[in-house]
């Protein structure tokens, strides 16, 4: 299993609007192959910020297959608008 971390910083004074947009284009992740749950979480000292953790069964499920797919179009439509910088994702493999 893989785990995928994205910090997400969002355009001020849009958290309530990226959170709608979250709600309904969570449904497009959980639809993918390889696919095994997420969260999204927000944090307490930076009210922009939040974190997304999505676990993969494999690298690739989300490197090549989701980043890949007409899904990930859609995806990058719905949310990418709301982050600046724009995210930095990165990928971790359980050690103990």
């Amino acid at each position: 299993m893989i785990l995928e971390v994205a910090i997400l910083d969002v355009k001020p004074h849009l958290t309530q609007d990226f959170e709608a947009a979250f709600e309904q284009a969570q449904k497009i992740i959980a639809g993918m192959k390889g696919y095994i749950s997420h969260q999204l979480q927000k944090c307490l000292e930076k009210e922009t910020r939040y974190i997304l953790l999505v676990n993969w069964q494999a690298l690739e499920d989300h490197t090549h297959d989701f980043r890949g797919s007409p899904e990930y179009r859609e995806w990058c439509a719905s949310l990418h608008h709301f982050y600046e910088p724009f995210p930095e994702v990165e990928h971790y493999q359980k050690v103990f």
